[in-house]
């Protein structure tokens, strides 16, 4: 019988952990925690006599239909008997039923039958992770489609994860960069000097978040033709920021980042573009930066800053910079995150006036 975990089942979990795995086994304490998670299905496979013989781990990508295969494991006095097929098999009807289109996971790259048996389930190779486990060993990154037929392109837009808080707009800014021209290289020292060519000086705390125009400004300096919409070009990060003084200052530097604009000629616009005209851009050869409300993908209500890396059919596909290993979030589970159109649309708003913010950006 497979069947969703109950707290009693966690020292029989912590066994087959001790067992299986050598190194980067889960806790307790993990256990207990994604037992209660609402984001989590913790499943065990239960034999007649009660006995644990395997377990799954899914993890939803919130406000996205993407799941991840976060752990799996048969216990090896039951291993050889077709159960870690039928287990992954109600993981991905999981998944399914939870609005995933797609699970990807992640495997030791000298786990030979553990890459056979998602090989033969239909998951495909798509990165490396280097040093992955405790250990040293690599992970191969692997994916299934699990809706017959939904197109997933990775697109042309490579992945650079943001390394500081406060630099997910340079880091999607610098993919969307990348996506253009592949040759270009990108680093630390970019993504902090695009930071303070763009900041806002204050947020709600904090170093400044990069606004729209800043941005916009950091790739016209770089030679890319760039086309801004925004909600609100000098008020869109005010809100937020409750000291008058502050908020002047961000006022100063946002009018300043405009009147600069305007004398650029970059072309702004205060309509909501749609993703229909989203579309329409990267069909000519544009790459879209969005702001967009981080409650979607991290649970909190801060903007936040992605890079749009394919369309196809009903989903966006987005590369979001922000990677945070302590909470389980790695590379795996932010490049080229499927997002339904409607929940795009939903996301690409935040804040009490619902505030948006779009970059279209171009070769010459």
């Amino acid at each position: 019988m497979i069947r969703e975990a109950v707290l009693e089942d966690v020292p029989a979990l912590c066994g087959i952990e001790d067992r299986c795995f050598e190194t980067d086994r889960l806790s307790a304490r993990s256990f207990r925690r994604f037992i209660a998670r609402s984001r989590a299905e913790l499943l065990v496979d239960e034999a007649d006599d009660r006995r644990l013989r395997g377990y799954s781990l899914v993890l939803f990508h919130g406000g996205t239909s993407l799941a991840r295969l976060y752990s799996f494991a048969i216990d090896p006095d039951f291993q050889g008997r077709g159960l870690a097929r039928a287990l992954l098999t109600v993981s991905e009807e999981t998944a399914r039923d939870g609005g995933a289109v797609a699970m990807r996971l992640e495997v030791r790259r000298d786990n030979a039958d553990a890459i056979r048996l998602y090989e033969k389930s239909g998951y495909r190779f798509f990165t490396v992770a280097h040093h992955y486990y405790d250990d040293g060993m690599d992970a191969l990154r692997m994916e299934k489609v699990l809706v017959p037929h939904l197109p997933i392109g990775f697109g042309r837009v490579p992945y650079y994860g943001q390394t500081l808080d406060f630099t997910c707009g340079p880091a999607a800014l610098m993919m969307a960069m990348k996506g253009l021209r592949p040759a270009l290289a990108l680093d630390r020292v970019m993504e902090t000097r695009i930071w303070r060519e763009s900041t806002t000086i204050f947020m709600t705390s904090g170093p400044g978040g990069c606004g729209p125009l800043g941005l916009a400004l950091a790739a016209k300096r770089r030679g890319f033709e760039v086309s801004v919409h925004v909600s609100d070009p000098i008020g869109i990060f005010t809100d937020s920021v409750r000291n008058a003084d502050k908020r002047d200052v961000i006022r100063l530097v946002q009018e300043d980042f405009l009147d600069t604009l305007t004398t650029l000629g970059a072309p702004l616009s205060r309509e909501w573009p749609g993703v229909e005209t989203i579309a329409a851009e990267m069909a000519t050869g544009a790459v879209p930066v969005v702001l967009i409300s981080s409650y979607s993908l991290m649970g909190d209500k801060a903007p936040h800053w992605v890079t749009v890396s394919d369309i196809a059919g009903a989903f966006i596909y987005l590369h979001d910079p922000y990677v945070e290993f302590d909470e389980g979030r790695t590379v795996t589970d932010c490049f080229g995150i499927p997002v339904a159109r409607a929940a795009f649309d939903r996301m690409s708003r935040y804040g009490r006036n619902k505030h948006f913010a779009v970059l279209f950006l171009r070769e010459p």
